[in-house]
């Protein structure tokens, strides 16, 4: 999944080719960057069969946003049961952030369709795995914050599903080239992590 944090929606569409044509098939523009909810329109209309949407999720509010812009992705920092509960009510992908087995389970009993868990970064991949040791199988569960290229397939290997990818995918300013480059050295990380 691309966290596109701090992208403008003029640049949206032509770094969101740039992950599609890598083989990335999430992307979310989180709510604190500028007009995010174009951004999130103008990645669904240029990819509508990619799962697009929100991050920083934190309020109904942000999920009429959301919702009117076409995006079905909804990413949220922490557990909020009644957010997540709302979102799944209206069709939406939610994915809570979560760090303890106690946030993890009440994200997964208001109906998230996974969990990322979040700041992977400061929580390490032994972190996942006592996790998963005590999660359902069929959970999913994503790493985000910290994740790069060279710790991707850690992350993996640990029990996650898969990752959230900011800034070391993209940094506002930055050439849709790099964004491809960044993209492909995930993609070749991912792969030997599923291996």
């Amino acid at each position: 999944m691309a966290i596109l944090r701090g992208i403008t929606p003029a640049e949206a569409g032509a770094h969101a080719r740039a992950l599609l044509d890598a083989g990335f098939d999430a992307i979310e523009v989180p709510t604190n960057s500028p007009d995010w909810a174009d951004s999130v329109r103008a990645i669904v209309q240029l990819a509508p069969q990619a799962l697009v949407g929100a991050g920083t999720v934190l309020t109904a509010r942000h999920l009429d946003q959301l919702q009117a812009a076409g995006g079905r992705l909804a990413v949220s920092p922490h557990v909020d049961e009644a957010l997540v509960a709302d979102g799944v009510a209206r069709g939406l992908v939610a994915l809570p952030g979560a760090m303890t087995p106690s946030e993890v389970f009440a994200a997964w009993r208001a109906g998230a369709a996974g969990v990322k868990i979040f700041p992977a970064g400061s929580l390490g991949p032994g972190h996942v795995r006592a996790l998963r040791a005590v999660l359902p199988p069929d959970l999913p569960l994503l790493a985000v914050g910290g994740v790069s290229p060279a710790n991707l397939a850690d992350y993996l290997r640990a029990g996650c599903t898969g990752a959230g990818l900011g800034s070391e995918l993209y940094r506002p300013g930055q050439m849709p080239e790099t964004t491809a480059q960044n993209a492909a050295a995930f993609v070749a990380a991912y792969r030997d992590g599923v291996h």
